[in-house]
């Protein structure tokens, strides 16, 4: 990088981190105008150095934030913008960490809601690369945590996803068997349960 671009990234790094304190304290608009002042700097130094996994990671990360805090203000569209352009650099970061459960899961989760909004948009056929990549992630985090209330919903929740995309009825019997069991032990979130609800034929 030149020493301009090297300027403009430490900037980022100081409007990122004033960003997550705005986010934490709930002023999700500060957080946002902070993340997009830094995100021009960070994707800079990406293009300059796309192997540097320490700013794929920091981009994939500011990329994450953003969306969270777009979606806080009820901006849906640019929260999936900014989910679907973090994708590829959580995927480099995943497979560059495989034993990184935090960043898979982060992962997994966003491939869900590129789905949901396939899907939302009757795109079947686009949503289900996405579940099925989800699905594949999250059943690596049971695999290694089986225990873990957020792995177990990450999986369902790509299940869910899949088995209205797929034509497995496997994976609809499987989302129905696991879906039951969560709501049995109360680990099933507020986000999966009225899907199983619905999938079970139960009243929520």
């Amino acid at each position: 990088m030149t020493p301009a671009q090297i300027t403009a990234f430490n900037k980022a790094v100081t409007d990122f981190s004033a960003g997550q304190t705005a986010q934490q304290a709930g002023d999700n608009a500060a957080a946002a105008a902070k993340y997009d002042a830094a995100l021009p700097a960070i994707r800079t130094a990406v293009q300059s150095d796309p192997a540097k996994i320490d700013n794929v990671a920091f981009l994939a990360n500011v990329l994450y934030a953003d969306a969270a805090a777009q979606a806080g203000l009820g901006k849906i569209d640019q929260a999936m913008t900014l989910f679907g352009e973090s994708a590829p650099h959580w995927r480099k970061v995943v497979e560059a960490k495989p034993t990184d459960a935090a960043s898979r899961n982060v992962l997994a989760g966003i491939l869900v809601q590129l789905g949901n909004q396939k899907l939302t948009a009757k795109d079947a056929a686009g949503a289900d690369p996405y579940y099925q990549e989800a699905v594949t992630l999250a059943r690596k985090s049971v695999a290694e945590n089986a225990a873990d209330k957020v792995n177990k919903n990450l999986l369902l929740s790509a299940l869910i996803g899949a088995s209205q995309t797929g034509s497995d009825p496997a994976v609809k019997t499987e989302a129905v068997t696991l879906g039951k069991a969560m709501v049995a032990d109360n680990s099933i979130d507020a986000v999966n349960k009225p899907s199983v609800l619905a999938m079970t034929g139960q009243a929520g």
